[in-house]
């Protein structure tokens, strides 16, 4: 990821940070200063705008390859101080462009010295500022929460609004994101220094980042919360319990967040690691939280992992697949085909993890829910749902228990053989008649015969309906007659 950053820097020859742009590297020869200092000035216009401005100040320091080993720490916690400074990408783009070079230069720059850093073990002194710095530009920045409450107009077109979805801040803002995941990821950070800087609140700012519009931002914060969790075992159960709080309030509350399909990709892999037998919380967690996350309008942005998280649970332990099949049809869309579409594929996995005595105690509901997907008619729901027979568990979990299923659905699959307008789902419906006749011939005629049976008698109702109805327009006909009469 860093190797993709320095490839879409200028090359120059000579240097490997420091390009041919407005700011240059330090001539340490021809400088008289001692310690290589150069200070660019500028004056900047505060969040507010106006009259109100205050000074900002920009080293340009010496790199930290020029120096000797003795003064490369204090070197670099300089330059972390100099990262501090935070500019305004979004009113004023293209202004102070010398010093935002400079910054930038320098955050390539100590990014580099931590991969680079060999076997010494980060001083205390290094964490605390590392960690302010990132703090600086990622909880502190004014400038972040301007471009947040700026959004696109709504008469502007696609690639308007995706432009408007990226964060004009990214060129510094992807260096401190791969500073912070090399700072986490090294080998030479003491998790036990660490997690008096990198505590509850700093995890807590760094979640609500989340909800940020810029995918690339949500990529960076998925990869570095991956690794704050597996280096900090300490945080593990704060940084459940505050995306348990997150989730709970996009379910209940807003129904909005921009980073559920990270935050689940992340949970995803924390289920993998969940030991057996499962804890309590983390059931409560799979029946209150994730079957919930199947009703949401937006869905489909985060089903897939939403699946995966799901999948994972009834893997780890096949006695849930009873809860979750039974959550799914609590949650089953009615007028939404494409994600009935999404539900029978989920509902396929679920049933390849699923053992017989959980799928006994879920089949009739489950089965009167195929029935109606198979009497759908929309041809890809129909379709889908007479894909599950291709399955083999699937379709033998159906023979063992074909005595209950077979008369729920067989109704739906003798209309859709005869009557359903698509040719695809007549011939997959005729194929699936084909397997259950030959798996018990004599329970598939008893149902044909009462299929048939009751057709007739639908047949008979109708007919005893109509004069009925016919009967009672005849009276009240009469009755106005009557009536015209009488006047």
């Amino acid at each position: 990821m860093f190797k993709q950053i320095l490839g879409k820097l200028p090359k120059k020859p000579s240097t490997k940070f420091w390009d041919n742009g407005e700011s240059q590297a330090p001539d340490n020869n021809n400088n008289n200063n001692q310690g290589g200092d150069d200070v660019l000035s500028q004056r900047s216009s505060s969040s507010n705008g106006g009259d109100n401005l205050d000074s900002v100040s920009v080293e340009v320091l010496p790199r930290l390859k020029d120096v000797s080993i003795s003064e490369k720490q204090d070197l670099f916690l300089k330059k972390l101080r100099l990262c501090c400074a935070v500019f305004d990408f979004v009113a004023e783009p293209q202004r102070n462009l010398k010093e935002k070079e400079i910054k930038r230069q320098t955050l390539l720059e100590v990014v580099d010295y931590v991969i680079s850093s060999g076997n010494g073990k980060f001083s205390e002194s290094v964490i605390q500022e590392a960690a302010r710095m990132v703090s600086a530009n990622l909880f502190s920045n004014p400038h972040q929460q301007q471009w947040k409450n700026k959004t696109p107009e709504a008469g502007g077109d696609l690639e308007e609004q995706e432009e408007g979805s990226l964060n004009p801040s990214w060129p510094h803002l992807q260096i401190v994101y791969e500073f912070l995941l090399r700072i986490v990821a090294s080998p030479n950070t003491d998790a036990k220094i660490s997690k008096k800087y990198i505590d509850h609140t700093f995890v807590l700012k760094l979640l609500d980042l989340f909800d940020s519009e810029d995918s690339r931002e949500r990529e960076y914060l998925k990869t570095i919360l991956h690794r704050i969790y597996g280096r900090f075992m300490v945080h593990r159960p704060f940084i459940r319990k505050t995306m348990n709080n997150i989730l709970y309030d996009f379910i209940l509350e807003t129904g909005k967040h921009s980073g559920i399909a990270e935050f689940l990709e992340v949970l995803g892999s924390i289920i993998n690691g969940f030991a057996l037998p499962l804890k309590e919380e983390h059931k409560l967690f799979l029946t209150r939280v994730l079957v919930p996350l199947h009703k949401l309008k937006c869905l489909p942005n985060y089903h897939q992992q939403l699946s995966y998280c799901v999948i994972q649970f009834v893997e780890k332990d096949c006695k849930l697949a009873d809860t979750v099949i039974k959550g799914l049809l609590k949650y089953w869309p009615v007028t939404n085909s494409s994600k009935e579409i999404m539900f029978l594929g989920e509902l396929e996995e679920i049933l390849e993890a699923t053992q017989l005595t959980e799928f006994e105690r879920c089949m009739i509901p489950l089965s009167r829910q195929i029935a109606q997907c198979l009497s759908s008619s929309h041809f890809q729901v129909a379709e889908r749902a007479l894909y599950l027979w291709n399955n083999d568990h699937v379709s033998n979990l159906v023979r063992h228990n074909s005595r209950i299923i077979l008369p729920i659905v067989f109704p739906a699959l003798e209309k859709n053989g005869s009557s359903h307008w698509n040719q695809t789902v007549r011939n997959l419906t005729e194929n699936v008649l084909k397997v259950m006749s030959d798996t018990n011939p004599e329970l598939f005629e008893e149902c044909r015969r009462k299929f048939q049976e009751d057709e007739l008698n639908a047949e008979d109702n109708k007919k005893k309906n109509g004069e009925t109805w016919r009967q009672l327009e005849e009276i009240v006909a009469s009755k106005r007659g009557h009536t015209s009469m009488a006047k």
